[in-house]
This record gives C-alpha cells, sequence and structure tokens, in this order.
C-alpha cells in the first residue's frame, strides 16, 4: 500500500509541475544548462535563471559520451545548430555534437562519436505520459522534455545558442 501511495504521489508530483507558467512569448535564450545529475534544463537570459525543466537523459547518463551507441549524454558546451520542426520527436534542437575535441577522442580510442544529439520532444502517441517521461532515462543519449515544453524552447532558442551540459 505505501509503495502505490509513494508512487500516486510521485505522479501527482509531476504532474503538478508540468502546470508552471507558460514562459512568455518573445523571450529569447542566451544559454541553456543541462544539469544531468539534477536531470533538468535550465533556459538562462543575461545570467538570470528564466525557468527550469525537469529533463530525460540517455539510459546509461552517469560519466561523459565516448562512443556511439553507450546511451550517454555529452558532457560539455555545444551550441544548437539546427531546428527540427517535424522531428520523430515532436520538435529538436540539433546540438552540435560531437565537436572536434569528442572526435579527436573517439578517433583515439578508435571508436565512433556517435551523433545525433538533440533536445527534443515526445514521440506521437506518447504525449499522454507528459512530464512522468522524466522518471526513467530513456533517450539513446539527448535530452528529453515533454512537447509543449520543446515547442516553449524552440520559440527560446534560435540557432546559435549556447548549450552547456554539464556532469
Amino acid at each position: 500500500m505505501t509503495r502505490i501511495c509513494v508512487a500516486f504521489a510521485a505522479v501527482l508530483l509531476l504532474a503538478a509541475q508540468g502546470l508552471a507558467a507558460p514562459l512568455p512569448r518573445g523571450v529569447k535564450a542566451d544559454r541553456l544548462v543541462v544539469d544531468k545529475s539534477e536531470r533538468t534544463l535550465t533556459l538562462w537570459w543575461h545570467g538570470v535563471p528564466l525557468k527550469t525543466y525537469r529533463v530525460a537523459l540517455g539510459g546509461d547518463p552517469i560519466g561523459d559520451k565516448q562512443k556511439r551507441g553507450d546511451g550517454r549524454t555529452p558532457e560539455g558546451t555545444y551550441n544548437v545548430v539546427q531546428r527540427h520542426k517535424d522531428s520523430e520527436f515532436h520538435r529538436a534542437l540539433h546540438l552540435s555534437y560531437p565537436d572536434a575535441a569528442d572526435r579527436a577522442q573517439a578517433r583515439a580510442e578508435r571508436v565512433n562519436p556517435g551523433g545525433n544529439i538533440e533536445i527534443h520532444g515526445l514521440k506521437p502517441g506518447f504525449e499522454w505520459v507528459g512530464s512522468a517521461h522524466t522518471l526513467f532515462d530513456w533517450t539513446d543519449g539527448c535530452i528529453a522534455v515533454t512537447n509543449s515544453e520543446v515547442e516553449e524552447l524552440w520559440r527560446a532558442a534560435p540557432t546559435g545558442t549556447p548549450v552547456e551540459i554539464r556532469p
């Protein structure tokens, strides 16, 4: 019975987080910061944190991404380099991983560094999961938010926005 109550409370808490005030239209981020240990993404503007989102990461999130298929989310500073309006995951902000240092490290280790790291929403048909998707790290190395959250980030984070991914 206690487990059921704890699970129900967790779902209610996550649902309540989804009711946070929307980001005002017209706001443009000058930086996004992902804290992997906290499972958060914070939108910053002129040194001020404007909004924080709960995220899901790669299925093996501890440590920096080493190679393709390792299930890790990379660590470091990247940029939004492309925006995919009709992504497989609703909308997506494609990041500049791997950068030159990541490619050099992978080359030294004779592995493929991987790629296609994005901040994205949920697959069609899974919107109903909402913020409960953050109960598990389920991506292949990407940073996942809800569809409404990725729409906010889409509006607020133009191409070129720096994205710092911390351990």
